[in-house]
């Protein structure tokens, strides 16, 4: 017999609604709870723990435990990837996402998961190189470039910000002069790259199974 799904499992083969009705029983108590959701029900895409929560509480929980990375991406062709990027950022629970280049992004990949992240706009690549010195975090470009050290190699350190470029041409030469590093994905096929968004999970999951406390991974 099947498992029974997470109730925030959006896959169509699921339930046709996501997510939980309205509260059955004494209402819980605590500031967190949005009266509405209570009411309603909560059809969010979010993990049990969260249901019912208002945004801000939720986003102050998520704030007492964001890990040391950043994740960082460039935004010169309005790239549907940014959004898919910032929802991974958000599954791995980066400290920041940083959109680098155009201020406007595509957010239709992110899922709405942009609105539990911090997100922050740079005009360029040296812009955020200043920011991240202030903070002492490391910038690493993630690109299969020439001279590029594998990444499988590599022990990525706590505080970094991985950057990535646009899909196609990669990381500009402006974001390349600002990287402290820049590293490559091992692959084994015909292509000459894979996906942004792909690169990035790798790269992020890279960063938690060195640091992260795997206790406190949610489990669907």
């Amino acid at each position: 017999m099947d498992e029974p799904r997470a109730p925030y499992d959006p896959m169509p083969h699921g339930p046709a609604e996501v997510g939980v009705g309205p509260w059955e029983g004494p209402l819980p108590l605590g500031p967190e709870y949005d009266e509405v959701l209570l009411r309603e029900g909560d059809r969010r895409n979010v993990v049990d723990r969260y249901r019912y929560w208002r945004m801000d509480a939720i986003i102050a929980d998520l704030d007492t435990r964001r890990h040391d990375f950043h994740v960082a991406i460039e935004n010169w062709q309005h790239d549907f990837n940014i959004g898919t990027v910032v929802r991974s950022a958000n599954a791995f629970l980066a400290a920041e996402v940083h959109i680098v280049g155009n201020r406007r992004w595509n957010r239709r990949g992110a899922m709405v998961t942009d609105r539990y992240q911090h997100v922050r706009h740079h005009p360029d690549a040296a812009a955020l190189a200043a920011y991240l010195n202030d903070q002492g975090v490391a910038l690493f470009g993630i690109d299969n470039l020439p001279g590029s050290v594998p990444l499988e190699t590599i022990t990525l350190p706590r505080k970094v910000c991985l950057l990535f470029g646009q899909e196609g041409p990669g990381l500009s030469d402006g974001a390349r002069e600002a990287c402290d590093a820049t590293f490559s994905i091992a692959q084994f096929g015909s292509t000459r790259s894979i996906n942004a968004s792909a690169a990035a999970a790798i790269a992020m999951h890279t960063w938690i199974r060195t640091h992260a406390d795997l206790d406190q991974a949610w489990r669907g």
